[in-house]
């Protein structure tokens, strides 16, 4: 049976703390855990899921309220509130429902202070991560028996009705996932083939060794001060271009298996060794383009692959410029790995920056700690086992204080909030990223809150302002019943 495992780690070469791990969400497997009367709870919930899965896409995430639940011995002695039609609503039945809603919503906070629940819902996710720990050999020792049949029911439960994938539970059926849902459950969908041919989801690039648009990674030699260069884009855009310069740049094809000639053999409507690349480097299945290429965005990309590209792939361009480049990509990759205990900003950076490290040194301490933090994005819910872009805890928490202290029961609930505002006051980033971080692309994160942990340490500003919000409430009240005040 699953349990969630909270504020749970041992520190040591490949895993670390900058606070003790506070925040943490992990799930484990314990074959001999719950009651015969548990698991069968467990078993009504998947069923009753996947019955009403075409109508209700989200999970209830109750795995973890059921296992809270029954730890605290929880029972609700108020009773329920029931209000006919056109019956007035009273102060007192207000109340006593509110009273008993925030009785069953202390009863669902963990043992460090935070709410945790399930932050997913892009089916882009997962199938990456199988695929990146398929190519380096780890597969196996990462995913257990119990999470390959976890992440095939979540993968399964969540395919749509015409036997494709969207790009999120909610969708409609895309190229960009079905074809990393195929290569995922190594099976054959008749969806696969009426779409197109090509795959539209570039991670399988490095899976099957295809070609495809160029990604450079020459931009981070240039000055800052230019438009196109990785200190003018988007944290998470920049995270996502980096690793994946790099696997360009080093040329990196995955080992070509058995299973990879299947997959080319099942994912493409002609032969593989008979594709045109060039001729299909602009193709998109017709359900996967959302916004049509601009013409000067496709004169960009083969003006870099026509022109470019054969100089920097021979000497000297190929010493002078490329491995140069090649260089500060990596470094750049170390330094934010470094920054967030090697949780990286989201789940997909995560994977294209653990593939690059294992490119770089398959043996290396890099991909190892890598390896540590592959357990913080996984979640177990009634729908299975899925990747989360990264937890939501100090965001969540932030909102369920302030809803707490609305409701004034405080009172009633000290205990509740003295240990939300422990949470709040230990998941506040206490210095800034490491070095000379502004030549990183970084900015000051001293004295900010992240979206989830501490550890994670990428700072957010409506997140800093609730964390914020929160130690100001709790500071003008006695310190009896919430704690003691945060100190400036």
């Amino acid at each position: 049976m699953w349990r969630l495992k909270i504020a749970e780690g041992v520190s040591s070469d490949e895993l670390q703390s900058t606070n003790n791990f506070v925040g943490r969400q992990t799930w484990e497997y314990d074959p001999h855990g719950g009651s015969p009367e548990e698991r069968a709870e467990v078993e009504e919930a998947r069923l009753s899921f996947y019955n009403n899965r075409f109508h209700v896409k989200p999970s209830g995430d109750l795995l973890w309220r059921m296992q809270f639940l029954k730890e605290k011995d929880f029972k609700q002695k108020i009773p329920r509130v029931m209000i006919e039609d056109g019956e007035e609503i009273t102060y007192e039945k207000a109340t006593t429902a509110l009273k008993r809603a925030v009785h069953f919503f202390s009863a669902l906070q963990a043992s460090d202070g935070h709410w945790p629940a399930e932050n997913a819902g892009p089916l882009f996710f997962l199938p990456p991560l199988v695929m990146c720990l398929y190519i380096t050999g780890h597969l196996d020792s990462v995913f257990s028996v119990e999470h390959r049949r976890e992440t095939l029911r979540y993968i399964y439960y969540h395919q749509n009705e015409d036997g494709g994938w969207g790009l999120h539970i909610e969708g409609h059926s895309t190229m960009f996932c079905t074809s990393p849902g195929n290569g995922f459950m190594i099976m054959v969908l008749q969806h696969t083939y009426p779409l197109g041919g090509r795959p539209g989801s570039r991670y399988l690039v490095y899976l099957t060794g295809l070609e495809v648009i160029r990604c450079p990674q020459n931009f981070g030699c240039f000055p800052s001060f230019l438009p196109m260069h990785p200190a003018k884009m988007w944290c998470y855009c920049r995270m996502v271009y980096m690793p994946m310069s790099y696997l360009y740049g080093k040329r990196f094809v995955g080992p070509v298996t058995p299973l990879i000639l299947e997959l080319r053999e099942e994912l493409y409507a002609e032969p593989y060794n008979q594709i045109n690349w060039r001729k299909t480097r602009h193709l998109c299945a017709a359900e996967d383009l959302f916004y049509p290429h601009p013409l000067i965005q496709d004169l960009l990309w083969d003006s870099l692959y026509v022109f470019t590209e054969p100089f920097l792939t021979r000497w000297p361009f190929h010493e002078l410029v490329r491995n140069k480049a090649l260089e500060v990509t990596m470094k750049h990759i170390h330094y934010e790995d470094e920054n967030s205990r090697y949780i990286t900003i989201g789940s997909v950076e995560k994977v294209l920056c653990m593939l690059a490290c294992w490119v770089e040194d398959p043996d290396g301490d890099y991909f190892k700690k890598h390896l540590a933090r592959i357990p913080d994005y996984l979640w177990v819910a009634e729908d299975g086992m899925k990747m989360q872009s990264f937890g939501s805890q100090q965001w969540d928490t932030g909102f369920a204080i302030q809803a707490l202290l609305a409701s004034n029961f405080t009172d009633e609930i000290r205990d509740v909030l003295k240990r939300g505002h422990e949470f709040i006051k230990k998941s506040q980033v206490k210095d800034n990223p490491s070095g000379d971080f502004k030549s990183m692309y970084r900015h000051i994160s001293k004295g900010s809150w992240t979206f989830s942990d501490q550890d994670h340490g990428w700072q957010v500003s409506d997140c800093t302002a609730e964390g914020l919000k929160c130690c100001l409430l709790f500071s003008m009240m006695p310190p009896e019943i919430v704690g003691q005040a945060a100190r400036a």
